[in-house]
């Protein structure tokens, strides 16, 4: 038990002293950050439609009953979606890549 415990942080050490984890790590964090930047963008300058201007989002949209604000609310949620699609697509690709080759280097 202690034999595979001291693998255990033998593997550890070497994975925290690999230039490439902390070549992830930022890389992941600072993806990570953008994307939710950019969706707090998004949802507040919807809010502060809604508290400051709201005859923007009560504008008619089209012929019907539907205004403005029922896309654009609707268009925020499938940013959401989008966003969390793109972060997957990268953490599928450059994240996995990334987290196999500090794998490899530490056995």
């Amino acid at each position: 038990m202690t034999e595979e415990r001291g693998l255990e942080t033998a593997q550890f050490d070497r994975i925290l002293a690999n230039p490439k984890y902390h070549e992830l790590v930022t890389k992941r964090r600072r993806f990570a950050w953008l994307l939710s930047i950019v969706m707090l963008i998004l949802y507040y300058t919807f809010i502060l439609l809604i508290a400051f201007r709201p005859e923007i989002l009560a504008a008619p949209f089209g012929v019907g009953i539907i205004t403005v604000g029922i896309p654009v609310g609707a268009g925020i949620i499938v940013a959401a979606f989008i966003l969390t699609w793109i972060y997957i697509v990268r953490a599928n690709g450059l994240f996995d890549k990334l987290t196999s080759e500090i794998k490899e280097m530490a056995k």
